[in-house]
């Protein structure tokens, strides 16, 4: 794909040329990714200037700048108001809308884009449909994998991802938007089939400062601007308040039969009955079994088959690809201990997300079995919900409060905060046997020493990562093999 500058200041409201007029046929905001006929976009980031690398992009053959400011350059240049509000869009421009080839869903909330996406893919790929996934843990063209770098992609490369899984032959794609990816505008210029919403909980507010910003975020998705349609399974106050702040039509989904348009019931640990009536009169009645334990999973998997059903893909061919999907990395992965003794690695990083991977293990205790749970904090995040995630661990029979990826910070401090929240919950009447222990291995090997037959062990924060953060170093860490290895350790002696 090509186009001249000429037609992209005819399609964009704000923009100008200054110093000639040229063809490109890519753009990227990384200016070592710069190669002839390319538009190098001069981001301002959160530690750096993209305008202070215009010279290294001439240098490497930059066909154009997008720039905010009139540059001293020898190259055309495209001028907005605003670089990040823009490129986006410019980039779809340039890439001929790749996203409105695509049957494309986006999945925003605080907790379970992972698992709804992973349930999308599946439903989507029963229907004979080719695939794509762009999240947390990866990103998926036709099941092919390769690691994710963020959940939702900058702006350029979103673009150029989209118009290669189209060129691939990919008819439908599950995409993960996070708070981030909309206000720092990275899905603009995109085009969305349907946009879903998980929930929403606390987490974030370093970056959105308050839960009505980080709210505000979320719902930019549920717009004119960017979707058709929407559903949002409604289950909190900020989920209900969407339904009315929406711009586009939305299906409600939730537990309860009133005020939703289809009811997800619980029919067992894993199992819901989906009962409704959709905008087109069709009637909703099909039963779902998942993979993954725990309620919150089966809310994940009812947004999935509505939101593919809304699109075309038959229920009944929806709910069989769900229940035959594989697990997701991560998310209630099972790692079998010897002794009658299950545990479970989840992302769960958020006190409402431990409530609900708590909730889960506990609808899979046998008698006498009692909940393990392990779990921290990372650094330089949101340290508001530190105490609130000890709180919430305190809901397990026994909590060991460890690190999680610490970063610049220091772990003790952290691991403090954590511990002051369980101490206040404890103090309250909780009832639960509270550790500390801040390196994080020897916390996994105390829970597996500890665990008795018919225990659960849930080591919960890092899930599908591979590494622990810190100021100085990364180190390779996988809670999955951690556990393992703790596991052989205790038969070894």
């Amino acid at each position: 794909m090509t186009m001249r500058l000429s037609d992209i200041v005819a399609r964009v409201s704000d923009a100008s040329l200054r110093g000639g007029d040229c063809t490109v046929h890519d753009v990227v905001h990384r200016h070592d990714e710069v190669t002839p006929g390319v538009m190098f976009a001069a981001v301002t980031g959160a530690q750096h200037d993209g305008h202070d690398f215009v010279q290294e992009a001439i240098a490497r053959g930059a066909a154009a700048i997008l720039t905010d400011r009139p540059l001293d350059a020898p190259i055309p240049q495209l001028m907005v108001r605003d670089v990040r509000q823009q490129m986006g869009i410019i980039a779809s421009h340039v890439h001929a809308n790749p996203s409105g080839d695509l049957i494309l869903f986006g999945v925003t909330g605080t907790n379970g884009k992972t698992t709804v996406t992973a349930f999308l893919e599946a439903a989507c790929a029963a229907n004979g449909w080719g695939t794509g996934v762009i999240g947390t843990v990866a990103t998926r063209i036709h099941g092919d994998s390769e690691p994710g770098v963020r959940t939702t992609p900058e702006a350029t490369d979103l673009q150029r991802l989209f118009r290669l899984m189209y060129t691939r032959g990919v008819d439908a794609v599950a995409m993960e938007v996070s708070s981030h990816g909309l206000a720092l505008n990275r899905v603009d210029g995109t085009t969305f089939a349907t946009v879903l919403f998980t929930n929403l909980s606390q987490d974030h507010l370093d970056f959105h400062g308050s839960m009505e910003a980080y709210y505000q975020a979320k719902r930019r998705l549920f717009s004119e601007k960017f979707a058709r349609h929407g559903v949002v399974f409604v289950d909190d106050q900020w989920t209900k308040r969407l339904v009315h702040d929406a711009e586009i039509p939305v299906v409600r989904v939730g537990f309860s039969g009133e005020d939703v348009d289809v009811s997800c019931q619980i029919t067992g640990t894993s199992t819901a009955h989906l009962v409704g009536t959709l905008p087109n009169g069709d009637i909703l009645d099909e039963h779902v079994t998942v993979s993954i334990p725990g309620r919150h999973n089966l809310a994940n998997a009812a947004l999935a088959v509505v939101a593919v059903v809304l699109n075309g893909v038959p229920a009944d061919v929806a709910c069989d690809g769900i229940a035959h999907a594989p697990g997701v990395p991560g998310r209630l992965e099972l790692v079998a201990l010897e002794n009658n003794v299950r545990a479970y690695v989840d992302f769960a990083h958020t006190p409402e997300a431990i409530r609900a991977v708590i909730a889960a293990g506990r609808s899979l205790l046998e008698k006498n079995g009692r909940l393990i749970l392990v779990v921290g904090c990372g650094g330089e995040r949101d340290q508001a919900k530190r105490g609130l995630m000890g709180l919430a661990a305190t809901l397990a029979d026994i909590a060991i409060l460890t690190s999680d990826n610490p970063r610049s910070e220091d772990p003790q401090a952290i691991l403090d905060a954590i511990h002051a929240g369980a101490i206040a919950a404890v103090f309250e009447g909780a009832v639960c046997d509270v550790h500390v222990e801040v390196d994080r291995r020897t916390a996994i090997s105390r829970a597996v020493e500890m665990a008795k037959p018919n225990d659960i062990i849930i080591v919960a924060g890092k899930g599908h990562e591979t590494t622990q953060i810190f100021a100085d170093r990364t180190v390779a860490f996988d809670d999955r093999e951690v556990i393992k290895d703790a596991d052989a350790s205790l038969k070894g002696r």
